[in-house]
């Protein structure tokens, strides 16, 4: 049989979020919900995260801004202000594992994503980092991604699916994906493939060399 994660990021959106987890509830389904730290500084975005966590899901930290991905950030604090910043917001709510997904400018995996910082800090703090295999663009076309996230979840064994729960992106199809996919014999879970956390609980699991950049040479 094949296993799909269903993971979300970018939220919470007050417009969106509680229609996918109104959505998922009546599916009986568990997902990765990964928040961004701006949507945090508001009560009403803890209260969603708060409400995700109180109905089975799990939460993680996605950045705090979402504006540049972490292997192409010149700041020498980037780590910092991305990833501990956000923490700060997240921890009372989500008090443990901490996860954290790099943004991905696209959905892409490459040496953009994780600077050597990062990584440093990622590992001193004990995160798993959580990558993907399959990206529906779902932001992109929001009516024509289910077929793609379907495509994708047949062509792999376990599909680690990105979603996006902000306007414009996966809510107008997402009730038919998952009914199809179920339809199709797909089996939705919340366990993560090994092949998508190179960095668990604080330790190297994986090759990072494809995630991270290159430390910048001296002058």
């Amino acid at each position: 049989m094949k296993r799909a994660t269903l993971t979300f990021d970018n939220g919470p959106d007050p417009a969106v979020t509680p229609a996918v987890l109104d959505i998922l509830r009546r599916h009986g389904l568990k997902a990765h919900f990964f928040v961004l730290g701006k949507h945090l500084a508001d009560a009403e975005g803890r209260r969603l995260v708060a409400r995700a966590l109180e109905e089975g899901h799990a939460a993680g930290n996605h950045s705090f801004t979402h504006a540049v991905p972490l292997g192409e950030d010149p700041r020498p604090d980037a780590a910092l202000a991305e990833i501990a910043t956000t923490e700060a917001l997240l921890a009372p709510l989500v008090p443990g594992p901490k996860r954290f997904r790099p943004f991905g400018g696209g959905g892409v995996l490459g040496p953009h994503l994780l600077s050597r910082a990062a990584v440093e800090y990622l590992v001193q703090h004990s995160y798993t980092c959580v990558l993907w295999t399959s990206v529906p663009r779902d932001w992109v076309d929001p009516t024509g991604w289910r077929e793609r996230a379907i495509a994708d979840c047949e062509a792999q064994s376990h599909a680690v699916v990105v979603l996006h729960d902000i306007a414009n992106a996966c809510l107008p199809e997402l009730d038919a994906f998952l009914g199809a996919a179920r339809g199709r014999g797909i089996e939705f879970v919340t366990d993560l493939p090994i092949e998508v956390t190179p960095i668990l609980d604080g330790k190297i699991s994986g090759d990072l060399g494809r995630i991270v950049a290159p430390a910048a040479e001296s002058s």
